[in-house]
């Protein structure tokens, strides 16, 4: 159709520069993109790990790279949260899901809160770094405010091992006339690098009826298993790791006193 003109894909950007739009302006779009209600069967997946990974019983946590709080929704039941991110708009929006959390703002690789946790938890958030060095910097902030003997958990959407291109959709609609859908493309466009490509286009419509189309393309991490288990061990953590339903890896760590 001639008359329709989508807006063109921006290149992607460096994780050092400003939040991708999905996580900026597009932030206030997020409930309806990821809601708390599609998280309760992963956080309950999750929780035996948040639990087994310290030494003893857990009490505290801090979540690096929280987005809109939608894990941490499932997980606050449980315990004391903690909950960071490098976006203001969207720790606005985990603050308006999680009002009894403490939030914070900052970057998971240089983070420094000055207190330890008994567990650290770094979800999808964790595929924004895309070197090496973003990578060991943000298990050298998750080694700083882990106690030790306290556990780390972290969960990638995926390692080079279990990377496929992939394909998704959905979306959610608002009480206020407002709804979102989306399509989420995930690529490879140089499997020699440590890099894979996600581009989203996403259909918003405003409760007046009118639509518009929002595209934005983000790069993220891939690196092996073996990889991960290196900096997890040279960083002062054990490791061990399994396979989630979801076919992701979980990467259960525990902090070398």
């Amino acid at each position: 159709m001639a008359w329709l003109r989508y807006p063109q894909m921006s290149a992607p950007r460096p994780l050092s520069e400003a939040p991708l739009r999905l996580y900026a302006e597009l932030a206030h779009w997020w409930p309806l993109l990821s809601p708390p209600s599609h998280y309760g069967e992963e956080a309950a997946e999750l929780l035996p790990s948040l639990l087994g990974a310290p030494d003893a019983a857990p009490r505290t946590l801090l979540e690096l790279g929280c987005g809109g709080g939608s894990l941490a929704y499932h997980l606050k039941r449980h315990l004391q949260l903690t909950l960071s991110d490098r976006s203001p708009q969207m720790l606005q929006v985990s603050r308006d899901v999680n009002p009894e959390c403490e939030h914070v703002c900052g970057d998971m690789r240089t983070l420094d809160l000055q207190r330890a946790f008994d567990v650290v938890l770094i979800h999808d958030a964790i595929m924004y770094a895309i070197d090496a060095a973003s990578l060991r910097a943000t298990m050298a902030t998750a080694y700083r405010h882990c106690r030790p003997g306290g556990g780390l958990v972290i969960v990638p959407d995926c390692v080079r091992e279990t990377f496929t291109p992939d394909t998704s959709t959905g979306g959610e609609d608002a009480p206020d006339g407002r709804a979102l859908r989306y399509l989420e493309w995930t690529w490879d466009p140089d499997p020699v690098d440590d890099t894979f490509e996600a581009a989203y286009s996403l259909l918003l419509r405003a409760a007046d009826g009118s639509v518009r189309v929002e595209l934005d393309r983000h790069r993220c991490g891939l690196f092996s298993r073996v990889a991960w288990a290196n900096w997890l061990q040279e960083a002062g953590f054990t490791v061990a790791s399994r396979t989630d339903p979801w076919r992701r890896e979980v990467f259960v760590c525990n902090r070398i006193r």
